[in-house]
């Protein structure tokens, strides 16, 4: 029987595991090896994760359902370089879904040429879209809390010279990411401008998987996120995936989809 389970072990530790999925760690008994392309990467002894071994040279999505593409033309838009400051916090944010307010419609409901659907893969926001809502957190009043919520409501983007952009029809939303003055605190909240790019950070497409960066900040994933709170908001992670989660929130990968409506 020992010899049986010893080769159940061997068989298990030699499948390959996904990408982005944990492949080492104290007590982990899952594969270890990472497709081509990923390394087996150690965070701490009690986590792993297969990484890309380089980064991508050009971050084009490939999303799971093509759709015909051409170039995404934006306006002009006014940069800006003022930063904002939170206090340090190891929780999730209290966050509510106003009544009076919701989630925003979408523009339009069919995937438009160059743009694409961004959702999540896992659960418990498995098929749940990114869009933005107007929210009491929200930093200004024309501003638009990042969400993973309904495909009803989801938004159309794509990768711009490092801004991830928000097809509004005649406005176009550039998602930021707040610059807090402390670092080590694990989530960064998440916004929509409009006509205004992000000045912090540089957004990517690896594959089909959002990512975002910031050379002032060492993540250990850069396409790790956290949805938090009943309202479903969007937080960058600044630390490991699957690795001390705040309360409230669930990680998650976060992918571009080509289909032609935002209903699967």
């Amino acid at each position: 029987m020992r010899f049986i389970s010893t080769l159940a072990v061997s068989a298990v530790a030699a499948a390959a595991q996904s990408p982005y999925d944990q492949c080492g760690g104290m007590s982990y008994a899952g594969p270890t090896n990472c497709p081509a392309g990923y390394t087996c990467t150690t965070y701490n002894p009690y986590y792993a994760q297969c990484y890309p071994s380089t980064p991508a040279a050009t971050p084009k999505p490939t999303p799971s359902s093509s759709s015909s593409s051409s170039a995404v033309t934006v306006p002009p838009v006014t940069t800006t370089t003022t930063t904002t400051t939170k206090a340090s916090s190891t929780k999730a944010p209290t966050t509510a879904l106003s009544s009076s307010t919701g989630v925003s419609s979408p523009t339009p409901t069919t995937l438009q040429s160059g743009w694409y659907w961004i959702r999540a893969v896992a659960a418990p926001n498995f098929h749940s879209y990114l869009q933005g809502a107007a929210q009491p957190t929200a930093p200004a009043s024309s501003s638009l809390t990042a969400l993973i919520s309904s495909a009803a409501s989801a938004g159309q983007f794509n990768v711009v010279s490092g801004q991830l952009v928000w097809n509004r029809g005649n406005t176009q939303y550039y998602l930021h990411v707040e610059n807090a003055a402390d670092k080590t605190q694990r989530t960064l909240r998440t916004w929509f401008e409009p006509a205004v790019t992000n000045p912090y950070g540089v957004f990517a497409f690896q594959g089909d998987t959002l990512t975002w960066s910031a050379p002032d900040l060492a993540r250990p994933n850069v396409a790790a996120w956290l949805v938090c709170g009943d309202a479903k908001e969007l937080f960058v992670n600044t630390g490991a995936y699957l690795y001390n989660t705040p309360a409230g929130c669930a990680d998650q990968t976060i992918h571009s989809y080509g289909g032609s409506t935002a209903d699967v």
